[in-house]
């Protein structure tokens, strides 16, 4: 078999390891190395970069970081063009892109559903006529629905405060 083709093979053959394989590994790596692994992939992707810096600076003070994520959706709110439904529905999705972005950076269900809650009231404060368009009317039910799952996976007294928030957007 010709040397092209074989490295052709193995190009496709390749697969990613296992997240437990990447811990194993990991683990025993010095602290030297897993930095200099860390400064690598920060400068391959923007998530990257994010998700290091949530976790080395934000992830400490989660009040203050939910409190600054809430303030930029509301810019973001502001500006929407709500000339055409269309540009409003595109501005809609890629602020419910960076918001969910912002929950999985996280990780915890009752931050999720505080960010989900802050959008959908956004959404019903900003003026846009959710009933108009039904694009825009099954994105904002469907964070309903989203919501309401997650609260009852929550603790009793969360489930309660959630709870009510939900129903007044309701």
């Amino acid at each position: 078999m010709p040397l092209f083709l074989h490295l052709c093979r193995r190009k496709t053959d390749m697969k990613a390891a296992t997240v437990h394989e990447i811990k194993e590994a990991i683990l025993h790596l010095p602290p030297a190395k897993v930095a200099e692994i860390c400064l690598r992939l920060a400068r391959f992707k923007k998530e990257n970069k994010e998700l290091l810096t949530y976790i080395l600076f934000e992830s400490e003070n989660l009040d203050n970081y939910l409190a600054e994520v809430k303030a930029e959706m509301e810019t973001e709110f502001s500006q929407i063009n709500q000339s055409q439904l269309y540009f409003a529905k595109k501005s809609l999705r890629r602020i419910l892109r960076d918001t969910n972005k912002q929950v999985r950076y996280i990780g915890s269900k009752p931050a999720e559903v505080e960010l989900l809650l802050a959008y959908c009231q956004c959404l019903k404060q900003s003026g846009i006529p959710i009933k108009r368009h039904p694009a825009i009317e099954n994105l904002y039910l469907s964070q309903i629905k989203k919501i309401g799952k997650l609260i009852t996976g929550l603790h009793e007294d969360l489930q309660y405060e959630y709870q009510r928030a939900l129903d007044k957007l309701q």
